[in-house]
């Protein structure tokens, strides 16, 4: 990311997956960085790896625990200027199939679980009138596939949230950033393939096909220092042009890997 040194950062889901590399990559540049996740070992285990990173067990569907841990940090790091918001659940279910309670979990994690970050820093930021906020959305929000109905439906409400956000507040001086990664090949991809996963997945998994959490980020950087709205690394942007472009062959497509 660009601005790290000195910086008080938040990045939750940064005990493991593309969290985990952001918040180390931030903190060698000098940040000083809050982790939250619910993973207390793994946090631990982040946490050593850097004097500048303090973990923090956060649940962030849970709007009263979300506001007391930011407060927590601003009090003891300072204000917090950068937050990147990549924890999310990703199980895989037919529709038919998905309980009610499973479905609203995802919600209050995917969605609202950014919702409550996004509102936990922004009126300290746009006080300040400086600050940056980069959140993980995602393509399966756009090029929608079978078995994660459920999952591609908040990544699309964190999708326009997103950019709706970033519109609103552009004259404020903060910045807002999506991200919308394609599959990869982080613990997130584990709990699609450990359900019903979709059989796009799976070959792409079974191939070696699913993008490299490394490079992925390497590109989110190169999109934030280039100060994009919305950033579309690896073959995300592909994605999106096929499905926009050729919806019929898309589910076509990934329908034959139901078969």
């Amino acid at each position: 990311m660009i601005d790290a040194a000195g910086k008080v950062a938040i990045v939750t889901g940064g005990a493991s997956g593309m969290g985990r590399i952001i918040a180390l990559r931030l903190a060698a540049r000098g940040a000083r960085v809050a982790i939250f996740d619910v993973n207390d070992d793994a946090l631990a285990t982040t946490a050593r790896e850097s004097d500048n990173i303090t973990a923090v067990h956060c649940d962030i569907s849970d709007r009263g625990e979300v506001d007391t841990r930011v407060e927590e940090v601003a009090a003891s790091l300072g204000p917090v200027e950068l937050l990147v918001h990549a924890a999310a659940l990703m199980p895989s279910h037919k529709l038919a199939e998905h309980t009610h309670e499973g479905m609203e979990r995802l919600f209050r994690i995917n969605y609202f679980g950014t919702t409550y970050m996004v509102r936990a820093v922004l009126p300290g930021m746009l006080e300040r009138g400086a600050g940056r906020i980069i959140a993980f959305g995602s393509i399966a929000g756009i090029a929608l596939v079978p078995k994660m109905g459920a999952y591609c439906a908040t990544k699309a409400a964190v999708n326009a949230y997103m950019e709706v956000l970033q519109n609103e507040i552009r004259a404020s001086g903060v910045r807002a950033h999506l991200v919308c990664p394609p599959a990869v090949n982080t613990s997130l991809i584990d709990q699609s393939l450990a359900t019903d996963s979709p059989g796009s997945i799976v070959n792409a998994h079974q191939s070696g096909r699913l993008a490299d959490p490394e490079k992925i980020v390497d590109a989110i950087e190169k999109g934030v220092a280039r100060d994009r709205d919305i950033i579309y690394p690896g073959e995300a942007r592909l994605l999106y042009l096929w499905r926009a472009l050729f919806p019929r062959l898309w589910w076509k497509t990934v329908m034959t890997f139901e078969k």
